[in-house]
């Protein structure tokens, strides 16, 4: 299926319906210069390449997770590449996001090397100036909603961090130095002056 949509025009929706792991991946093979995800309900969403300063703040938040997670054993961190089939069939791509090994080894085996049909335990997404504020508090309150206990929205934009939990209200932290995780990432503390001002 090609497509072809200006820069100016992303994201963009498409309605397609669902896919299947194989014909979603035929796809973005297809086009190895986008970038895809798809809600429950089988739309199509194409965003642009992340600019320059929020690749630089995402590095940043990944390196962290992941420098936390090899030391706790607990679990393993993810980029933004990663894609989860979350139990409403919607395919997300969090920024960076962390799963318990135990979850992951008891996946079956030819889906351990595909997308996980699972919601991440934690979920990290990062508001670029591309980004509708809107449409990301749906995505954290849809991991939620689908098992993922902890998410965080982070907003460099407004200085603010966003905290989603299972069946709680976001807490909304104001310019925060740091944060600390809870539950599944209990241990973990994101430095948020490197993520806010990643350019040393």
């Amino acid at each position: 299926m090609p497509i072809l949509v200006e820069d100016a025009w992303l994201p963009a929706v498409l309605t397609v319906g669902p896919m299947s792991d194989d014909a979603f991946e035929a796809f973005v093979n297809e086009h190895p210069d986008l970038f895809f995800e798809m809600t429950a309900s089988g739309e199509l969403i194409i965003m642009p390449p992340a600019h320059s300063k929020t690749g630089a703040r995402n590095a940043k938040i990944v390196s962290q997770l992941n420098t936390w997670a090899e030391q706790d054993e607990g679990g393993t961190a993810f980029d933004s590449s990663t894609g989860y089939v979350l139990p409403n069939r919607a395919r997300r791509s969090p920024d960076a996001s962390w799963v318990a090994n135990d979850r992951i080894r008891s996946l079956p085996p030819r889906e351990q090397d595909r997308y996980y049909h699972l919601a991440p335990d934690f979920a990290i997404d990062l508001r670029s100036d591309t980004d509708r504020l809107t449409t990301l508090r749906e995505k954290m309150r849809e991991y939620t909603d689908n098992g993922t206990p902890l998410a965080w929205l982070i907003d460099p934009m407004r200085r603010v961090v966003e905290i989603y939990r299972t069946g709680r209200e976001p807490e909304v932290r104001k310019d925060p130095r740091t944060i600390e995780g809870e539950g599944p990432v209990a241990g973990f503390v994101l430095n948020l002056q490197r993520v806010l001002e990643p350019i040393g």
